[in-house]
């Protein structure tokens, strides 16, 4: 057991600059592979996928190599073309599993000396991590000799700090005494699946990948109960079945920190130490803006205890909220609770009068942006087709956001919109209802769809009042405020510099569904 002196925030390195990848080409013998969703044209020239969708339009080489649905590098042009599509999340990496080494098992933990019990056990059980080192960091627990017996009994070295400084202070320490190339962070209520790591350490055959996560999913309970059955379609740490990048501003903005994998030299001194809620989401933006790839590995499942007591529910989803204040002053505009082009937002509030004109004008903003988006395609298999949907996909992509403002973000606005008018009234109860149900439907759950919707709703109530605290505590509107996803303006002959790694510029846009950049390849 190694008792660490330091008992306070100071003198802890802080999370500066990160370190660029040393490499962005991949290797020969690196596969991809096409993702399920991403669709093509009839004669395999373009291609649309992505979140934000992208509209790829693939020259004759680019189009012989996708033939089979996916390629293996071989030289320079095949390892640009497989790093666009990655880029783009329009296809998957699928390299070989590789045999788990170098890595090291890091735990913070506080306490739960049972819980931590049973995720020793389980690396313990599995072949691929029973050798490996594991580093536990007892972050100021009221019994340490407690959590000091489990680690012993496992062969885990114990790190301590006297005095709790957060979940991100314990990870740092842990980084600091780790000697291998990757880190694997476990938090102490979760029990990965045997065979979880390979997985995810064949993601950095990608020189430029610095981290993977898998899905957390529930852990199965006895007669679970209503919050339980929400919890496992809703929990904010699951992040879905669909594979891909982790890019802010999309479908997959961030990754939690229940378990993840980091290469080492790419996280510099690791978490921000500050942060009690959100260093997960800051250390993923603080990785993608210093150029590393990111990536979310669903295959790969990992269980986790699901808080589902409702008191201690209602406080664990507000603390999330309060997060959203720092994350705004930290990466201004990564976080918006609205992104959305100007032209859908104006189609929707014309649309909410509820009268024949402006629902006329309404009409023609959309009709308008599908001919400007099927001008972009004139050689899809049916560009007015092709353009109308998609113009239809962001409206109401865009109406989806502007409810689940006013449900989560900005309930306080509606109901003292609700409390002054009867207009506001109606579209505030349309809102709670239509959500809710339209949620209900998606998530496939077994809850009734009127309990789906009132937990739902307790949900964002709770997520909401969280978010206007941090703002109010750090006097700061930057988590409340929408942005408007513009299009790029640049000088007539020159292209706009851009990363490769960057989402594109998406206009016109919403988000989730957006209307998609075209692109050459």
């Amino acid at each position: 057991m190694t008792r660490l002196t330091r008992h306070t925030g100071e003198g802890t390195p802080q999370p500066g600059a990160l370190p660029s990848p040393p490499a962005d080409r991949l290797p020969d013998g690196f596969a991809v592979e096409l993702a399920a969703d991403t669709r093509r044209s009839r004669d395999g020239h373009l291609m649309l996928g992505g979140s934000p969708p992208r509209l790829l339009r693939l020259q004759a080489a680019a189009v012989r190599l996708l033939r089979d649905g996916g390629f293996v590098v071989t030289d320079a042009g095949s390892a640009a073309l497989a790093r666009r599509l990655l880029d783009a999340g329009v296809a998957h990496p699928r390299p070989p599993l590789p045999p788990v080494r170098d890595t090291t098992i890091a735990i913070p933990v506080r306490d739960r000396a049972d819980q931590l019990d049973g995720l020793l056990a389980a690396l313990r059980a599995d072949p691929a991590t029973v050798a490996l080192p594991v580093l536990v960091v007892d972050d100021g627990s009221r019994d340490p000799d407690a959590l000091a017996r489990v680690a012993r009994r496992h062969g885990a070295r114990l790190l301590v700090h006297p005095h709790n400084l957060g979940p991100a202070a314990a990870r740092n320490t842990a980084l600091r005494h780790a000697r291998t190339a990757y880190v694997a962070f476990c938090d102490s209520d979760v029990v990965p699946e045997r065979g979880w790591l390979a997985p995810l350490l064949a993601q950095f055959g990608d020189p430029a990948v610095a981290l993977a996560a898998p899905r957390v999913v529930a852990l199965p309970v006895p007669g679970p109960g209503r919050l339980d059955r929400y919890e496992q379609v809703r929990s904010p740490l699951d992040m879905g079945p669909r594979e891909g990048p982790v890019v802010p501003v999309s479908m997959l903005a961030y990754v939690p920190s229940a378990t993840i994998v980091v290469r080492r030299c790419a996280v510099g001194a690791g978490f921000a130490p500050g942060m009690r809620v959100g260093e997960d989401v800051d250390l993923c933006m603080r990785l993608h803006e210093a150029g590393w790839r990111l990536r979310y590995v669903p295959a790969v499942r990992v269980g986790h205890r699901h808080r589902t007591d409702l008191r201690g529910w209602l406080a664990q989803r507000a603390g999330y909220g309060t997060g959203a204040a720092d994350l705004a002053l930290r990466h201004p505009g990564r976080v918006p609770p609205l992104y959305a082009a100007p032209w859908s937002l104006a189609a929707c509030a014309l649309l909410l009068r509820g009268r024949p004109l402006p629902a006329a004008a309404a009409l023609a903003l959309t009709a308008a942006t599908a001919v400007r988006v099927a001008r972009r395609m004139p050689d899809a298999d049916a560009p007015a087709r092709a353009g109308t949907l998609l113009a239809l996909a962001a409206l109401r992509g865009t109406a989806e956001q502007l409810l689940r403002c006013a449900t989560r973000h900005h309930w306080p606005l509606a109901v003292a919109a609700a409390a002054t008018s009867r207009r506001a009234r109606r579209v505030l109860a349309v809102a709670v209802l239509a959500e809710g149900l339209a949620d209900h439907r998606r998530s496939g759950t077994s809850l009734g769809p009127l309990t789906h919707t009132a937990i739902r709703r307790l949900d964002d109530l709770a997520y909401g009042w969280g978010v206007w605290q941090g703002a109010l505590r750090r006097g700061t509107a930057a988590p409340l405020v929408p942005r408007l996803a513009l299009p790029l303006r640049h000088r007539a002959g020159r292209r706009p510099v851009r990363r490769p790694w960057e989402p594109h510029p998406v206009a016109p846009t919403s988000h989730p569904s957006a209307t998609p950049t075209a692109e050459t390849w």
